[in-house]
C-alpha cells in the first residue's frame, strides 16, 4: 500500500476500531444495544422522555457536537504540528473514553443527584455510537469553519439548547461540578 494512502486510511480505521470497542466496553458495562422501547429510531426530539439517550441521536446529540468543536480547538493550541487526522483520532479517543466513563454507574447516579435528569439511566450503546459521530461532526465542522465562525456556531448551539430544553453543554458541565438546587429547578420548568 501506499505510504499516502496509509496515512490517510490508518487514522479512520482506528477510529472505527476505537467506536467498535467503546460499543463493546459499553454493552459490557450492561447498557442495552438499543432503546429498551424495543424499537431504533434514527431522532429523538424529546429531551425529557425515558426515550432520550436510547436513540442514536437527540437534542443532546448536538451538546457532542460542541466537544467536537472544543476538542478541535484545544487540540490546535496543544499539539499543532500533529497532522488534523491525528488530531481527530485523539479527539475520538478522547469522546469514546467519555462515552465510556459517561455510562458508568457511578457517573450515572451523579446525574440523577446533581441534575434534573432524574429517571436517566445511562445510554444505549447505538446512542453512544451517535455521540461519538457527533463529536467528529463538531471536529471536522469547526476544522472548515476557523475559530470565529465556530465559536459563534458554539454559541448559538447553547443557546438554541437553553431555549428550546432548558439544558446545554455548559450547563451541564456546571450541574454535574457544583449543581444549584435553583437551576435544576429552572430546569425542570420551574
Amino acid at each position: 500500500m501506499e505510504r499516502a494512502k496509509l496515512k490517510t486510511i490508518l487514522p479512520i480505521a482506528v477510529t472505527l476500531l476505537l467506536i467498535l470497542l467503546s460499543a463493546l466496553q459499553l454493552h459490557w458495562q450492561g447498557r442495552s444495544w438499543i432503546c429498551n422501547c424495543g424499537h431504533f429510531d434514527f431522532w429523538t426530539s424529546h429531551a425529557w422522555s425515558s426515550e432520550t439517550s436510547q436513540h442514536l441521536f437527540d437534542p443532546y446529540s448536538l451538546t457532542h457536537v460542541l466537544h467536537g468543536i472544543g476538542f478541535y480547538g484545544l487540540l490546535a493550541l496543544l499539539i499543532p504540528k500533529l497532522s488534523v487526522r491525528w488530531r481527530f483520532l485523539l479527539a475520538m479517543l478522547i469522546e469514546s473514553l467519555w462515552e465510556v466513563i459517561e455510562n458508568t454507574n457511578f457517573v450515572i447516579q451523579r446525574y440523577r443527584e446533581a441534575t434534573a435528569a432524574l429517571g436517566y439511566e445511562g445510554d444505549s450503546v447505538v446512542n453512544s455510537i451517535g455521540d461519538i459521530v457527533a463529536c467528529g461532526l463538531g471536529f471536522w465542522i469547526a476544522r472548515k469553519l476557523g475559530f470565529r465562525l465556530s465559536l459563534v456556531v458554539f454559541v448559538l448551539i447553547e443557546v438554541a439548547l437553553l431555549l428550546t430544553i432548558r439544558d446545554s453543554l455548559l450547563l451541564n458541565i456546571i450541574m454535574l461540578i457544583y449543581p444549584m438546587e435553583s437551576l435544576k429547578i429552572w430546569q425542570a420548568g420551574g
